[in-house]
């Protein structure tokens, strides 16, 4: 049975490093492109958020009538944990939805989407969100460092009858060869041990298989790894596709692990013709064709996603220290209650949609509602909980630039007037500069602290950018 492909998102994190400064840290003179570097805030759940949202408002679908959500990456914030739950919450997709998180290996991305594919195709879900996410941690020093980037790509599929694009063949093949991997208990992955042995008997071979298979559609587009920053081209002169896609993807954002795959392929379905997605990772590689027939909702945008002029520049020990690989000495504060403690259970949906109690009598919208369980207008005991509006203007705001460690100043907090009238206090993703009195705010989900090894999320301001 065809699937539907309904509309993509894309997500890049808010910083970038040139590859050259990492290699020069080094004494190494390679070094091209840019990568992209989570900000301490942000990790592959934050940036699968901003991708779904993309996806999901450039199709103008309620995430409350989604039933499935499959996410793929390498690193999930929880080893063991909600992470799935976290993500489908804080998207707005009801606790009945199913779905599955895939993990182990980059070739996650392409799993997930095949996943959701089948459950549509089966009738399991009507519409389905197919979320891939990563912020690759490397060895400080190794070859793969200055290559290592984060991103997200987001795909609503569902019926065919009436979607622009829909998915086409499949082919996968395996090896259980080793290369790039983390051991049980290691944070950083470990690079290649041997390149040339890499190239010539494990990948090319086994993606060129993959690659082979989808030549005789004679796809408009290719999306194919590129580990090294070199084998993506020698792959698209071998196919014969010319230059692919994703080069410009990699080029900006570096190696987005599961995410990659995805991500070089979603900005060329706002075209009509085949697109070929080659994905790798884990000793396997699968390719898929989705065969477009008009532009996709939101493909237009991924260009601009990408593009950086939003990033701001990095240094290398900025990229160090917010990968956690350069921690300073001292003490930290801890919050005062744990994450799985009551406060955080009774309190995580109100966290995670960001929830406002409407007043039945007056119509006056509280916030938070935990902390003020009776209207602030008139009083009054009945409160309905209400998704709070995304965007709104800062009505005062204040910069510290004093904080106690996990924390770093200047940390900016902002009194926001929301647009359905409900007036929130919250921190700013930014260091101030873009912070006024009457500027226009969206909210963002981002990553609040790290406490007891979990992550804590929340919602936090950013400045609209002016079109």
């Amino acid at each position: 049975m065809t699937v539907g492909v309904l509309a993509v998102g894309a997500a890049a994190p808010s910083m970038r490093v040139a590859a050259g400064d990492i290699a020069a840290a080094w004494d190494r003179k390679s070094g091209r492109g840019t990568a992209a570097i989570c900000a301490a805030d942000e990790d592959t759940l934050t940036l699968a958020w901003s991708a779904v949202d993309g996806a999901l408002r450039s199709a103008g679908i309620d995430a409350a009538n989604v039933d499935g959500i499959w996410w793929g990456t390498t690193r999930p914030p929880y080893a063991e944990g909600p992470s799935l739950a976290v993500l489908a919450t804080a998207v707005g997709v009801g606790g009945h939805a199913r779905g599955s998180l895939h993990a182990g290996s980059p070739h996650a991305g392409i799993d997930a989407l095949l996943g959701a594919a089948d459950a549509v195709a089966a009738g399991t879900v009507r519409l389905a969100i197919v979320v891939v996410s990563d912020a690759l941690r490397p060895g400080p020093g190794s070859a793969f460092e200055a290559r290592c980037g984060a991103g997200a790509a987001a795909i609503i599929l569902g019926p065919p009858a009436g979607a622009p694009a829909s998915l086409g063949l499949r082919v996968t093949r395996m090896e259980p060869y080793l290369d790039r991997y983390r051991g049980d208990d290691e944070v950083e992955t470990r690079d290649l041990y041997d390149g040339r042995l890499f190239r010539e008997e494990i990948f090319l071979p086994l993606v060129q298989d993959v690659a082979g298979a989808l030549r005789s559609v004679e796809p408009r587009s290719w999306s194919l790894p590129d580990p090294d920053g070199r084998l993506g081209a020698v792959l698209a002169k071998r196919v014969g596709g010319g230059a692919a896609a994703s080069a410009s993807v990699y080029a900006a954002l570096g190696d987005t692990g599961a995410a990659s795959a995805l991500l070089g392929a979603v900005g060329a379905f706002d075209a009509a013709g085949s697109v070929a997605i080659v994905g790798y990772g884990g000793g396997r590689a699968t390719g898929v064709l989705v065969h477009v027939e008009a532009p996709v909702p939101g493909a237009a945008r991924v260009a601009d996603v990408l593009d950086g002029s939003e990033a701001r520049p990095a240094s290398y020990a900025t990229v160090l220290r917010a990968r956690g690989q350069l921690v300073p000495a001292g003490e930290t504060v801890p919050m005062g209650v744990p994450p799985e403690s009551a406060m955080f259970v009774r309190g995580a949906h109100e966290m995670l949609q960001l929830l406002g109690g409407r007043c039945v009598d007056c119509g006056t919208i509280s916030t938070p509602p935990s902390i003020h369980p009776h209207c602030i207008a008139c009083g009054g005991p009945k409160l309905e909980p209400v998704a709070l509006a995304r965007e709104g203007t800062v009505y005062t705001y204040v910069i510290n630039h004093t904080m106690p460690a996990p924390f770093e100043a200047p940390l900016p907090i902002a009194v926001i007037d929301l647009d359905d009238g409900a007036r929130v206090m919250l921190q700013v993703a930014d260091d101030g500069t873009n912070v006024a009195i009457g500027a226009r705010m969206r909210l963002v989900l981002r990553r609040y602290a790290h406490e007891r090894g979990v992550p804590v999320y929340g919602f936090k301001a950013k400045p609209v950018k002016e079109s």
